[in-house]
């Protein structure tokens, strides 16, 4: 990201909550300012302004000339409407994963993308995680027998954040990025409403047989962690080494996009990244129905 564009810009944070806020503190780096621009924030709360940042209406973000981008930090189940809204009124979009909650609509978001010249960017932050980089050096070159993810958390609701293969793509993420397209072999989901415990259990299978378990575990009382257990033919890897802070994750992921807008990426990443997040979606739009089918 060498030169300096001609303008910068103009950028719009929907959405103030944990990620609109880091978003809204990373737009003020110095990194940021030779690119970025930001304008204002759109919240459905009444905050007037945040941090010198003023608040403006959804109407006024899409009309605005000022304002080029959009940065989608809502709760997920507000994003497809958003980047539609966003890219009909011709704005780059950044938004927070997952992009969608269903694989029909995040096509159509992309086609629509296209069509109008503009970039769509899902945020993947975990890709950029030191225990991910960890994991991937850990992982090259080996044959995988078997292996398994499990995470776990406090309660999440559904109706705001989505189906658990959606809310925890990020997971599913790490898998298909560590071992190439996976195939759906089950997928369970145990409820106990009542208890606010929930539990999805999915069996997948590496193109080359290698068979992995994802579970997503949630429930009062849960703390957030995440589990690793990987078999391979030449050994095996039980957890993943604490490594302290994230640093800058999210400003990193805004480098990617900013990389994006200056037409830095190659067709060739832009197609693979595409790819990786569909099977994705695909993917948790599948496991979403073989679990409502069983219930």
């Amino acid at each position: 990201m060498d030169a300096e564009p001609k303008r910068k810009f103009g950028v719009v944070v929907v959405g103030v909550g944990r990620a609109g806020s880091v978003r809204l503190r990373d737009l003020k780096d110095p990194r940021s300012a030779a690119f970025l621009n930001l304008i204002g924030f759109v919240s459905r709360r009444e905050l007037g302004s945040l941090d010198e940042v003023r608040q403006i209406s959804l109407e006024d973000a899409l009309r605005s000339q000022e304002i080029d981008v959009a940065y989608i930090c809502s709760e997920s189940s507000s994003h497809e409407d958003y980047i539609r809204q966003f890219l009909q009124a011709g704005k780059h979009v950044l938004v927070e994963y997952p992009m969608t909650l269903s694989f029909a609509a995040a096509q159509e978001l992309w086609e629509l993308a296209a069509q109008k010249g503009r970039v769509l960017h899902e945020e993947h932050v975990e890709l950029l995680m030191e225990e991910f980089e960890f994991l991937r050096r850990e992982v090259l070159g080996k044959e995988l027998l078997k292996g398994s993810l499990r995470f776990t958390a406090s309660p999440l609701e559904e109706e705001r954040f989505g189906f658990p293969a959606f809310s925890g793509i990020s997971r599913l993420t790490w898998l298909v990025s560590l071992f190439g397209e996976l195939s759906l072999i089950s997928a369970t989901l145990e409820e106990r409403k009542e208890d606010q415990y929930m539990k999805m259990t999915v069996q997948l299978e590496t193109q080359n047989k290698g068979l992995l378990s994802w579970i997503e575990e949630k429930g009062p009382g849960l703390k957030r962690n995440r589990y690793v257990n990987f078999q391979f033919t030449s050994g095996s890897l039980e957890e993943v080494p604490s490594v302290g802070v994230n640093k800058n994750i999210f400003l990193k992921d805004q480098d990617i996009f900013v990389q994006k807008l200056l037409g830095q990426v190659s067709a060739e990443d832009l197609a693979a990244e595409k790819k990786r997040i569909m099977h994705c979606l695909g993917l948790a739009s599948d496991i979403q129905k073989l679990c409502h089918q069983k219930k």
